[in-house]
């Protein structure tokens, strides 16, 4: 009886309200959403703990929004993705009060593939066929440092990709993941394979990827470690930590992780003081908890690899003394620990070997897809669909 209450409940809201698809815009925060749809800043911020206060400031710009509105336009809910895992879901419930929740995102994973003969560049023609411009990104910058495009490259080459890309709801999500790739250089194929470390290397196990982290403290010790999507046994709640900790006395000396220029250095609530540094390829570290920044790094300004830019605090909503370090990349959280300088760039002993084994099973792969002459698949979904179902926060609340 109760599923099928839940149910009825499900089918009457979707019937009665509106669906709509919104982006984040570029300079929006969660409280500028909040105060547009005349929401409790109360119960859905300023009461929430440090952690979920912490994860609104994670929501970047262009992010697919999907909300259910009256007639009037109050918001009944909305789902908004953090990560490729989580999503933050506000939902009206029975007494017209509004409950906040952060819960898994259901993805589809697919592996896809396809070859083509390059007609303009690597990055135009993988345009063209899918759409995909984080796809056409990671490609470019998965050869950049091993093959120069312009110089080697002619047309007619043949160029093969396998990768796996998530999907929501129809639509893509996050970033995708290269398996392996093949580019012909005038008769000779040049291969990449991704390892289980999530690096790219070439045939003879060799690191590829030019872009490499130094620690930002030299003596912390971690004390939190990344996690896109975790289930707190106590809590009962899923959680996120979208960055690494690192314990350390306030005063400690903060590094540039790599070269770049600063893009915001400021105070916010959740993160306290926030420096945040673009790098090359689209990436963007973040050092956050701040007690201080060093005195000539400004907005604007180049910092150098290990130059020192901070020192260790506890501002904003923090228990002690520490750095939080984030790593992204086109505004998606990566896990730092897999790009940290590491002492050599080749696979040795058990490591090459089990990368061999990959590498024949991914070489199989991209084989067959030649020989078939894969083609890419591409299909254009509506933007003003609005998907609820297994995703209905009303549901889940009730459940709960």
């Amino acid at each position: 009886m109760r599923i099928l209450f839940l149910f009825a409940l499900f089918l009457s809201l979707s019937h009665a309200a509106n669906q709509e698809v919104q982006f984040w815009k570029a300079g929006q925060t969660y409280l500028d959403f909040l105060e547009r749809y005349k929401l409790p800043l109360k119960s859905l911020y300023y009461n929430l703990d440090r952690e979920d206060q912490k994860i609104t400031e994670e929501i970047f710009a262009g992010t697919r929004c999907e909300l259910l509105l009256d007639d009037n336009k109050t918001l009944i809910q909305v789902l908004i993705p953090i990560n490729e895992a989580l999503q933050i879901q506000i939902y009206q419930k029975h007494d017209k009060s509004y409950g906040f929740a952060t819960t898994p995102l259901v993805l589809e994973e697919r592996k896809e593939a396809f070859m083509f003969e390059l007609r303009s560049s690597p990055y135009n023609d993988i345009m063209h066929y899918t759409k995909n411009r984080f796809l056409a990104q990671e490609f470019v910058w998965a050869y950049k440092n091993s093959l120069n495009f312009k110089r080697e490259l002619r047309k007619g080459d043949k160029i093969a990709i396998v990768y796996k890309q998530n999907y929501r709801n129809g639509h893509r999500m996050g970033y995708p993941h290269i398996d392996v790739a093949m580019i012909e250089v005038r008769g000779k194929p040049r291969y990449i394979y991704r390892n289980i470390n999530g690096r790219y290397y070439n045939k003879n196990g060799k690191q590829i990827e030019g872009f490499v982290l130094s620690k930002a403290i030299h003596k912390g010790r971690i004390t939190s470690r990344f996690s896109r999507r975790r289930f707190h046994p106590i809590l009962k709640r899923y959680r996120a930590h979208l960055g690494i900790d690192f314990g350390a006395r306030s005063g400690t000396p903060i590094h540039a992780a790599a070269s770049g220029r600063v893009i915001f250095r400021g105070k916010t609530r959740g993160y306290g003081n926030l420096l945040k540094v673009r790098h090359q390829d689209g990436y963007v570290t973040l050092y956050a908890h701040l007690r201080s920044f060093k005195r000539k790094v400004k907005r604007g300004s180049w910092v150098k690899r290990n130059s020192i830019i901070g020192y260790v605090g506890s501002t904003g909503l923090s228990t002690g003394p520490h750095l939080h370090f984030g790593l992204y990349k086109n505004g998606r959280a990566r896990n730092p620990l897999g790009v940290l300088r590491i002492t050599t760039s080749k696979l040795r002993g058990k490591k090459r070997k089990a990368f061999n084994v990959l590498k024949a099973k991914l070489n199989e792969e991209i084989a067959y897809h030649l020989k078939v002459q894969s083609k890419p698949q591409f299909i254009e979904i509506p933007d003003n669909i609005c998907y609820l179902g297994a995703n209905n926060p009303v549901m889940n609340a009730e459940e709960n």
